[in-house]
């Protein structure tokens, strides 16, 4: 779906994240033959919709501590100065940089910051609705799904299979799916 100029006037405001319906998640390849999921829980972040797409804005911390991928031995593992380096570098941070429309869909750019390497992205977004809930907040969702490269951000650990190939891709897949509250 996409939002139209009509249903982007009606959104308009600003909204913070409702972490508790909003997944900030990736997949990795893992040795190879099949995918690892994992999710942050811990994060805030808020979203302005503008009168038009351009005017909007998004910003989000996550606590790089909060990983959770079902194994509490890879979470400790990815929370260690091999990969995010919780303890030296407690947030992850996104800072939208600009909104457009292309071809009718939405794409939002920013500056993503993982162990003080702040590298652009650029976000396809999908609007998934809104909807008064039954406590009288009008919700938003939004999905966004894009591919990075760790390394980029300084998360090289890895291991080398003697089949070939390495332990964990170099590729992630971002995956978001995001739930926002109006602010009065």
């Amino acid at each position: 779906m996409t939002i139209t100029t009509a249903t982007l006037s009606d959104l308009s405001g600003d909204y913070a994240l409702d972490v508790d319906h909003t997944r900030i998640g990736f997949v990795a390849r893992h040795a190879m033959v099949t995918k690892v999921r994992g999710r942050f829980s811990e994060v805030e972040g808020t979203l302005t919709i503008g009168e038009t797409v351009e005017q909007s804005a998004a910003t989000a911390t996550i606590k790089a501590a909060s990983v959770h991928t079902g194994s509490a031995d890879r979470d400790a593992h990815l929370t260690s100065p091999d990969f995010f380096d919780a303890a030296t570098y407690p947030e992850i941070t996104f800072v939208a940089t600009g909104v457009r429309s292309v071809g009718g869909e939405h794409v939002l750019t920013g500056d993503l910051t993982i162990k003080d390497v702040t590298k652009p992205v650029s976000l396809p977004v999908e609007f998934e609705g809104v909807a008064t809930d039954p406590f009288g907040n009008q919700r938003a969702g939004f999905s966004a799904s894009t591919t990075v490269e760790r390394e980029d951000w300084g998360l090289t650990w890895n291991a080398a299979l003697e089949t070939g190939g390495v332990l964990v891709s170099k590729k992630i897949t971002l995956q978001l799916d995001i739930s926002a509250i109006k602010q009065a």
